[in-house]
């Protein structure tokens, strides 16, 4: 396998990685946002997610900015958090407007740039001194969105079934699950502080 297939693997299988289920977490509860009807809000919210951490990830991965990992990965599950409850208390309403839309897209960026400088600690830890960081920067990140597809489809076809076929009310569905989603991120928290 050449570089740039092995960094495309590595992004891909980080994103999925079930020990390191912060990122799975955050984008669940981000989809959770949406019901199935409203996917092309859900595709420009993860877009922005997308953007926010791309831009941290080059940033950090060429230490033209970079923040201590321990606070990093805090403030990763105090993202998680805030978006579960987030869900919870504006689920009716997020979507209503143009302004909460746009609203709703900055504060998914400002998460996406939070959960870049966490991507950007393996991926420096795998680049070492390599001369070149573009190439395998981009295949990561590529892995990154990748997965991240995956996540997004898990989510919308769970949402659709209780949804659609199970009959289930989404919001009731939603909120369960952001009460689990918040609950594990609060004992992150407590864990990284």
């Amino acid at each position: 396998m050449n570089d740039f297939g092995l960094y495309l693997q590595m992004g891909f299988e980080h994103i999925l990685d079930i020990h390191g289920i912060d990122h799975i977490l955050f984008v669940t509860a981000l989809c959770l946002q949406y019901s199935p009807k409203t996917w092309k809000q859900l595709l420009v919210a993860i877009t922005a997610f997308t953007i926010g951490h791309s831009i941290t990830l080059a940033l950090s991965t060429t230490n033209i900015f970079t923040m201590p990992s321990h606070i990093t990965e805090l403030l990763i599950a105090i993202s998680i958090v805030c978006m579960a409850v987030l869900n919870l208390f504006t689920r009716k309403c997020i979507t209503n407007t143009p302004t909460q839309q746009r609203i709703a897209y900055g504060v998914t960026l400002f998460f996406g740039l939070i959960h870049g400088l966490g991507f950007s600690t393996l991926l420096k830890s795998m680049l070492g001194q390599s001369a070149s960081i573009w190439q395998p920067l981009l295949a990561f990140n590529i892995g990154l969105e990748l997965g991240q597809i995956i996540i997004v489809s898990g989510v919308l076809l769970l949402m659709y079934l209780t949804v659609n076929v199970a009959k289930a009310p989404h919001k009731y569905i939603a909120g369960a699950i952001n009460v689990v989603i918040a609950l594990l991120a609060l004992q992150m928290v407590t864990q990284r502080v």
